[in-house]
């Protein structure tokens, strides 16, 4: 399955630059071998300043108590709070998107682009989506093994019965034999134990 972190930092982010990016080419290859213009470079700086602080401060501000109504809200966090649950993602994304602009400062301090600086920032981008992959994998892996520890299996999903595997076994295993069962009450819980099995196995 497509993990989200790779499609956002990817398909998401290619899909919202694409004016940006489609200006910075066109003027590159308009002008190949002469002066490079500023207008790719400006609508890219701008759009991620745009990004990274206004749509930032705008979508803070847009939650409040009031329209905090979603049925499904994290009820362990108050109205008009959001909450981010993966640290390492957005650690990543963070740092990265600060690093962006250091990086600029650095390749553009001398007044020219060489060719190294600009496979570095290229390979900069997979990196990024590398370790934010690592980061979302990483996460998974801990809440797995804390519902393990915690016994509550793989799948939340998943029936629960409060018999032990051999008190099934013992019973599925009579019944087989042809051994009746003795009252409704039994009867109900062979039943209820061939659910459990059938839901959870697949199998009869």
């Amino acid at each position: 399955m497509w993990n989200p972190t790779v499609a956002n930092l990817t398909l998401m982010a290619l899909g919202s630059s694409a004016p940006e990016i489609i200006l910075s080419v066109l003027e590159t290859v308009l002008n190949l071998g002469g002066c490079p213009g500023e207008l790719g470079a400006s609508t890219i700086v701008g759009s991620a300043s745009f990004n990274l602080l206004v749509i930032s401060a705008v979508s803070i501000y847009a939650v409040n108590e009031k329209n905090d109504n979603d049925p499904e809200r994290d009820e362990s966090v108050p109205k008009g709070v959001k909450k981010i649950y993966d640290m390492g993602v957005f650690s990543i994304t963070a740092f990265s998107s600060i690093f962006a602009y250091v990086w600029m400062y650095i390749c553009l301090s001398d007044q020219m682009i060489t060719t190294v600086e600009a496979w570095l920032t290229f390979l900069f981008f997979f990196l990024l989506i590398l370790m934010a992959w690592g980061a979302d994998k990483w996460k998974s892996m801990q809440v797995e093994k804390e519902r393990l520890l915690a016994g509550l299996g793989a799948d939340d999903d998943k029936p629960v019965i409060e018999y032990q595997a051999i008190d099934i076994y013992r019973e599925l295993i009579a019944e087989k034999n042809g051994q009746a069962a003795k009252n409704e009450e039994e009867k109900e819980k062979r039943n209820k134990m061939k659910n459990f099995l059938k839901e959870t196995m697949n199998t009869d």
